[in-house]
């Protein structure tokens, strides 16, 4: 009987440690997983907690090989965005990366990937082509053409897509990458392309939080504002409540709006507009992912990436240099209790995701 219950014991553990999650467990209450993300947590410095919340890009208009090699060494990332290359080079790239941060013990990367049905034939070379996002005409192509993306993606090793656009069409940047100008269409298209991405083991990301569409201007040059109401914030509302796990906040500044002013300064580093209007009155508890930090609409405000995070990101793309900062915001977490709290609250979310992802 002894020997037949030690055998029960160490059959439920060995079930425990093997045990498999899916990104449909993210949002789901789990003690076991909670206990695992905990004990990864807990086996990390401040160092590196803070450093799973840095993505920098690879790629042609990323940075070199070399330098995000120095990176992973010093385990100062937890993640690579793969910004304009081929699908070859590409997966060359990642199993390079890959074998690299094993060698050091790094947690496992986030790759990722701009690949919107506009973009996808541009940002990565040689992928199956798809109808950009304007053209489509239903539902079903919207599932179709998210499947193909996401073979192409799982065949490269990226995990994580910075789509779809929930924006409308109006502004002169987004244009051919949104669904159209119709709210319904939007958010309906946009849940299906959701979730056939999440079906497939990959994060979708709505994007750009609050609303790209009805601005003047390119916020890769220069801040662009929202005058008065910010008629996109309920296409995210079903998306929300339909699981997607990702949302990014765009650099774009809303003013003559009582309650969300941000007073000249992007949302992406704004309180006011990532955790006071996205996680707690939307009720948003997945991952929240700045747009690029070198773009022009805010890389010339200092200590942008501290002010990010402070904001309530959990994930900061792309900054101009990622050990500045990365010790600016391990700065204010050694310095700021609450600030400290909150920073480990993302990190626990990056690592939970990665569970959920298969990759631990």
């Amino acid at each position: 009987m002894r020997a037949l219950i030690l055998g029960i014991i160490l059959v439920t553990a060995n079930q425990l440690k093997a045990q498999n999650y899916q990104l449909s467990d993210f949002f789901v209450y789990d003690a076991t997983l909670a206990q695992k993300v905990d004990s990864v947590f807990n086996e990390m410095n401040d160092t590196s907690r803070v450093g799973q919340m840095i993505i920098p890009a690879a790629g042609r208009l990323g940075k070199s090989q070399e330098h995000l090699n120095n990176l992973i060494v010093k385990n100062y990332i937890g993640g690579i965005l793969l910004l304009n290359g081929t699908k070859e080079g590409f997966t060359t790239m990642v199993n390079d990366f890959n074998s690299l941060n094993e060698q050091y013990g790094g947690l496992p990367m986030l790759y990722s990937a701009d690949a919107e049905p506009s973009l996808i034939g541009y940002k990565i070379k040689n992928c199956t082509p798809v109808k950009k996002a304007h053209l489509m005409v239903d539902r079903e192509e919207v599932k179709k053409f998210a499947a193909s993306i996401c073979n192409d993606l799982k065949d490269i090793g990226i995990n994580y897509n910075y789509a779809p656009v929930v924006d409308m069409s109006p502004n002169e940047v987004i244009s051919f990458r949104a669904f159209g100008n119709d709210p319904d269409t939007a958010q309906v298209w946009s849940k299906v392309f959701i979730d056939e991405t999440q079906s497939h083991g990959i994060v979708a990301t709505a994007k750009h939080f609050p609303g790209h569409g009805y601005v003047v201007g390119d916020t890769h040059k220069k801040l662009v504002y929202i005058d008065g109401e910010m008629r996109e914030v309920h296409n995210y509302i079903p998306l929300i409540e339909g699981g997607v796990l990702s949302i990014m906040v765009a650099h774009i500044a809303i003013k003559n709006n009582e309650k969300y002013n941000t007073n000249d300064m992007p949302s992406s580093v704004s309180k006011n507009i990532v955790t006071d209007l996205l996680k707690n009155k939307m009720n948003f508890k997945g991952l929240v992912v700045t747009d690029a930090m070198n773009m022009g609409g805010v890389a010339s405000i200092p200590n942008c990436e501290l002010k990010a995070a402070q904001a309530g990101c959990d994930l900061i793309l792309m900054p101009v240099n990622e050990e500045q900062a990365l010790f600016d915001i391990l700065g204010a977490v050694n310095s700021d209790a609450q600030f400290k709290q909150q920073v480990y609250a993302s990190v626990k979310k990056i690592i939970r995701l990665k569970f959920c992802l298969g990759l631990m």
